[in-house]
């Protein structure tokens, strides 16, 4: 298949690249880099080292003998958008390219707007010139299993579910509510998305998943092909947060109770479950909503987890923290566990990765870059509160 990644220099865009070109996928990929420059910005950087976007894709060509199309620009550039597709014809689109941070989109009114904007003209562009181009490409969104908050029904895995409302059946697209503006905008995305869905007949994908952690998935052979990792408070998730924390003896800062729940995945898990879904395609013309995640935990018993793990591989436990949330979300334990159906049914399900493993894979990976970690260590605190 031929495949074309948007956001390809992220942390799921690289990773998801390594997985398809050793597939025999013919990958191509735009990135503008503007995660690169936004964690820059926010006085960060990855903490494993990563290449510059022509030494990857040499790393590629020497480890694995394979060669990737690469286009710098921004997807919210329509006719660069128009030009790609048109020349490199895919089968498939995954659409990485948006502002993934909900503390960055909470910034203030600026980085608000940039959120809105960018994410929902870069999903614009995309499906007017798949309506222009080709209405057969599949395209598969990267959402968030987040969109949903946390409501007192389970979530299904569907776009639509039957409701009484005022004593009226009907079926209605599935309550959303958001907790940040970036989490809006994939609300709107998802919306935009069914409606070209029904307008005009395209073929999607919207996947929506929890918090990924994790340094390596399976094709992450060498130093070289490191992905992406984020690990301050304003990028970084919080496992991926804990675990840096740990290996510079840091307090593993928990933001609030630590009984919040979410669905985790670990990269390896989720890469395999993109490949899956690209491999297998909805019918011409379907809308295909996908939740993913593996384990749900509170932050609590993950922080104990990599206390544990610690133990282990570091031989010590770093204390724990709870600091005030800067969010405005449901602290208490509550009832969540989305409807997962459609992976199971493509052979996907069960773990590839245990987190109990992974965990003790990344601090690893980590310690021979403490020094990294220990320039960013200032940054494990909260700095942005959504209320300010």
């Amino acid at each position: 298949m031929r495949v074309l990644v948007l956001g390809i220099d992220g942390y799921l865009g690289w990773a998801l690249t390594l997985r398809l070109i050793r597939r025999g996928h013919e990958v191509f990929g735009i990135d503008n880099f503007y995660t690169r420059k936004a964690v820059a910005e926010v006085g960060s950087d990855s903490a494993l080292p990563i290449l510059s976007m022509k030494d990857r894709i040499k790393a590629i060509e020497e480890i694995f003998g394979a060669k990737i199309g690469f286009a710098e620009g921004d997807v919210t550039n329509y006719d660069l958008v128009k030009k790609v597709i048109s020349e490199f014809k895919p089968d498939a689109i995954v659409h990485f390219a948006e502002q993934r941070s909900a503390p960055y989109s909470m910034i203030d009114v600026e980085h608000a707007k940039y959120t809105i904007i960018n994410n929902l003209t870069s999903t614009l562009n995309v499906i007017y010139a798949i309506k222009e181009l080709g209405k057969n490409i599949h395209l598969l969104k990267m959402g968030t299993l987040g969109e949903y908050g946390y409501p007192a029904f389970r979530i299904p895995e569907s776009a639509f579910v039957d409701a009484v409302i005022q004593g009226v059946r009907d079926r209605i697209v599935v309550p959303r509510w958001g907790g940040s503006w970036y989490h809006w905008s994939k609300v709107f995305d998802s919306y935009i998305l069914l409606y070209a869905n029904r307008l005009w007949g395209l073929t999607i994908t919207d996947f929506h998943q929890g918090p990924v952690y994790g340094t390596r998935t399976e094709d992450i052979v060498s130093e070289e092909l490191f992905t992406r990792f984020d690990i301050d408070d304003v990028w970084g998730t919080v496992i991926n947060r804990f675990c840096a924390e740990a290996v510079t003896n840091h307090p593993l800062t928990i933001y609030g109770s630590g009984l919040q729940k979410k669905g985790f995945t670990s990269l390896e898990d989720t890469i395999r479950a993109l490949a899956a879904l690209i491999e297998n395609p909805p019918e011409d013309g379907e809308f295909r909503t996908v939740h993913h995640y593996r384990e749900i935990r509170t932050l609590n018993e993950m922080a104990g987890l990599v206390r544990r793990a610690s133990r282990q591989i570091l031989g010590y436990e770093p204390e724990i923290a709870h600091l005030p949330n800067p969010r405005v979300e449901p602290e208490e334990d509550l009832s969540y566990e989305p409807e997962r159906k459609v992976l199971a049914r493509l052979g996907i399900y069960g773990l590839t990765r245990v987190m109990d493993e992974e965990v003790a894979i990344m601090l690893k990976d980590l310690v021979p870059y403490v020094d990294r970690v220990r320039r960013i260590e200032a940054l494990f605190k909260p700095r942005v509160r959504w209320r300010d």
